[in-house]
């Protein structure tokens, strides 16, 4: 069934939610980020070990990748606007107790139920926003700003990680998020639609909740602990395994199953299952970038944690414009596809120049170029892979497919950071047994990691641009009914 509390609500106060609904968004993007910064700190005064410290940043990934599948699922049961508001609640409470954290364990166990109050946001908010804008012009418009906020709020996150840690201390990164948490829970009361949930059933199928969850939980267990442990030995290839049996388990359990929490038919859907490989490509590349990136300007040309952050304002600034205005007149005359395919060949092309970034780089010559190619490509290309994701779903499953397509980013995102990052420390041990400077080692190290990024990104547009339907595509900015 549909509702009709977008209908009744006055343009304006729309537009108002998407502000409250992005502004919540934007804590949970930021929190990816700006711990980054603040981990020195964090492991001076807690006294965390090398390995250990991993974790502060790790337990929040596992049950973030873990649960938004399952997050999007309960949106759609119970209600959008209900889970989006406990996903906030208990996503600021988490960070108070983050930031409160007087021990190692607290911290950790924190940050995890962090992850699980985010994973419950991200899936259900671009399921509000669809729910809210049923025209093509305003939809568009809207997927904009959002996909802005997911783009630029990593990079934002670093600097403000930076400006935090330097003058106040690193439990305000966490404590941040408190007052900004409240005023989206009070706004979200006032201006979000109550809508029931849109799902035909009310089962939720528990036995495919635990083993889809288990298994993306493990997956992003093996993956971030990779480079520690090592890729070929047997603790990880064994816990791939697991994760792969488990996923194999849900699938024959959704074939069989009455009411499904993934209907196998949504894999028919050839938009949602391109748009998904092609968000998997793009963010296996930006993620890897972003952290490498900030990585090369600290460890190579000496940057500050501030400077870090300001040097990716350009692409910050070139999102913006892009994200909030004309990318969205970009879907309206080019429809999804193509958009999407300029998108990420833009970002490519910053990747390239990223990877020829010299071991004694200058800004303006070797940096900014790229940083405001792959502005434009992010800015360009995020609304129309989202679309995409959306487009051949009703409202009774648009949390679910929210929920598959944030997934498909943070398993991408998380698999491929650790795979370039495994790579950039690869070469750099190779460069620096040859005899090469540290400096120099390290630079050859990034400089292959971003060239493979570039690859991804180039691979992913030649898909997006191939295979996207783009009669359907231009189909998804109208309102979907539920069958």
């Amino acid at each position: 069934m549909t509702t009709a509390a977008h209908v009744s609500m006055h343009p304006d106060r729309r537009w108002l939610a998407l502000i409250v609904l992005c502004m919540g968004v934007l804590m949970i993007v930021l929190d990816t980020t700006i711990v980054n910064v603040a981990l020195p700190s964090i492991k001076t005064d807690l006294q965390f070990g090398d390995t250990a410290l991993a974790w502060v940043v790790n337990a929040y990934m596992l049950t973030y990748g873990g649960f938004l599948l399952l997050g999007g699922r309960l949106g759609d049961l119970y209600g959008h606007r209900r889970l989006f508001l406990l996903g906030i609640g208990v996503f600021t409470l988490a960070s108070l107790a983050c930031g409160m954290s007087t021990s190692q364990a607290a911290l950790v166990v924190a940050r995890s139920v962090q992850g699980l109050g985010g994973a419950v946001v991200t899936a259900v908010a671009l399921s509000l926003i669809m729910d809210l804008f049923t025209d093509a012009a305003d939809r568009a418009k809207a997927m904009g700003v959002y996909g802005f906020v997911c783009a630029g709020g990593g990079s934002l996150g670093a600097m403000l990680g930076g400006v935090l840690t330097s003058s106040l201390s690193w439990h305000w990164v966490f404590l941040v998020n408190l007052p900004i948490g409240i005023a989206v829970v009070l706004a979200s009361l006032r201006l979000l639609p109550a809508a029931p949930g849109t799902a035909t059933s009310r089962h939720l199928d528990a036995w495919g909740a635990i083993t889809v969850t288990a298994a993306l939980m493990l997956a992003v267990y093996a993956v971030v602990n990779g480079n520690q442990v090592g890729w070929l030995t047997t603790r990880t290839l064994g816990e791939l395994a697991a994760a792969v049996l488990l996923l194999a388990i849900f699938l024959w359990t959704e074939a069989r199953v009455q009411v499904p929490l993934m209907p196998l038919r949504l894999f028919k859907l050839r938009n949602l299952v391109v748009s998904n490989i092609v968000g998997v490509l793009w963010a296996a590349a930006m993620f890897a970038w972003f952290f490498l990136s900030a990585l090369y300007m600290q460890l190579v040309l000496g940057y500050a944690p501030v400077e870090v952050g300001l040097a990716f304002l350009p692409a910050n600034l070139i999102m913006a414009l892009f994200s909030l205005g004309i990318s969205a007149k970009l879907v309206m005359r080019f429809g999804i596809r193509r958009p999407l395919a300029v998108g990420l060949a833009f970002a490519a092309c910053g990747l390239l120049l990223f990877s020829r970034a010299p071991e004694h780089g200058h800004f303006l010559t070797d940096i900014l170029p790229g940083m405001l190619l792959l502005g434009v490509g992010a800015g360009v290309a995020f609304n129309p892979v989202l679309l995409a994701a959306m487009s051949d779903v009703g409202p009774s499953e648009s949390g679910l497919a929210s929920g598959v397509v944030n997934t498909a980013f943070m398993m991408g995102g998380a698999l491929g950071l650790a795979v370039l990052a495994s790579l950039a420390s690869w070469r750099t041990q190779v460069l620096s047994a040859a005899g090469s400077s540290p400096a120099l080692a390290l630079t050859g190290g990034y400089q292959s990691a971003f060239l493979v990024g570039a690859c991804f990104a180039a691979l992913g547009a030649v898909l997006g641009g191939w295979l996207l339907r783009t009669r359907q595509a231009a189909a998804a900015q109208q309102p979907a009914v539920a069958h």
